[in-house]
């Protein structure tokens, strides 16, 4: 389902209440009720008055203004404007650039819907399958400004940023002073997921900057496409430059989804590596622990000639865990 028919939909409610709240609704509830109340017999040939006819009456009144209203086209553009506008609040954006361009796009927009209101009846309809176009549009440039925000007030992200080059430099020092094999090959493990994540979060980084740069240049389009609009006639309407603004249109929307959807990439990669990477220190400390605790009871099979106590066990279990934590 398109966003504009769910807009649709959904501002039926408030065209329907609006209609209900509209002074003439009340002049004919007072006139009704008036009715009503003083106008008991009325003479009309083959029929026999009832005070209740004239609710009746005012019903049928009331229903013809209903419908008048949600008939009405410039009514329901007008609604379908503010709830397009409630729908995606500015405020919800917290990057100021981001907030910026996205309020120019709304003036883009405001500005075609007069340019709609002001068409002949001819290009009006064509006006405003552009328009459910052009409010896709803006509705993946909100969508990308969240991405934006998402990205960039993800803390924990920013702060590995600056943490895990070093971590990486670390791990690099401890491989080369390192004298045990199996240690050492834990360390390049752990150095390969350093290496991993670092990579991960330079893209993050990455992205943003394409994000920051789409958003500016599919404003600039859609500037344009405004400028084409306000100067297509009538008979271009169904003309070759009518239909090449309508592809304009449709191949800006694409850009937007495919960096929207290059953005939840980088994210899902992001996630899927923290999963590796703490599942991958679990079994570091395990693979620790099955150590300490065999050399445990090598060593202490041999000073004895018999099995280690459990004491004995639970010491070396608790200095792997000390060494776990450590290499952490």
């Amino acid at each position: 389902m398109s966003i504009d028919r769910e807009a649709r939909q959904k501002v039926i409610g408030a065209l329907f209440a609006n209609a209900l709240l509209r002074w003439e609704t009340l002049v004919t509830l007072m006139v009704t009720a008036i009715l009503f109340i003083f106008v008991q017999d009325v003479s009309l040939p083959f029929v026999e008055w009832q005070p209740w006819f004239w609710l009746v009456l005012g019903g049928l009144a009331e229903m013809v203004l209903v419908a008048s209203t949600l008939t009405d086209p410039e009514a329901t553009e007008q609604a379908l404007a503010e709830d397009f506008e409630r729908e995606y609040d500015l405020r919800n954006i917290r990057n100021r650039l981001s907030r910026e361009r996205l309020r120019d796009a709304f003036e883009y927009r405001r500005n075609m819907l007069k340019l709609v209101d002001a068409s002949r009846a001819a290009m009006r309809a064509n006006q405003r399958n552009r328009i459910t176009a052009i409010n896709d549009w803006v509705a993946h440039m909100y969508s990308l400004a969240n991405r934006i925000d998402n990205f960039e007030n993800n803390d924990l992200a920013a702060r590995d940023l600056q943490q895990v080059p070093r971590k990486i430099a670390q791990v690099k020092a401890r491989i080369a002073s390192e004298k045990h094999d199996a240690t050492r090959h834990d360390l390049s493990q752990q150095l390969k997921l350093l290496q991993r994540q670092l990579v991960s979060l330079e893209a993050s980084a990455s992205i943003i900057k394409r994000a920051e740069i789409q958003l500016e240049s599919t404003l600039s389009a859609l500037g344009t496409v405004y400028a084409q609009m306000s100067l297509l006639g009538a008979k271009d309407v169904n003309s070759i430059r009518g239909q090449r603004l309508g592809v304009e249109i449709q191949d800006e929307i694409d850009k937007l989804q495919d960096t929207i959807d290059a953005m939840d990439e980088v994210h899902l990669h992001g996630q899927n590596l923290g999963f590796e990477f703490n599942e991958s220190l679990y079994l570091e400390k395990a693979d620790a622990i099955d150590r300490a605790e065999a050399e445990s009871r090598e060593r202490l099979g041999e000073a004895s000639g018999e099995a280690p106590e459990d004491s004995d066990i639970l010491a070396a279990l608790n200095e792997a865990d000390r060494q776990g934590e450590s290499q952490r």
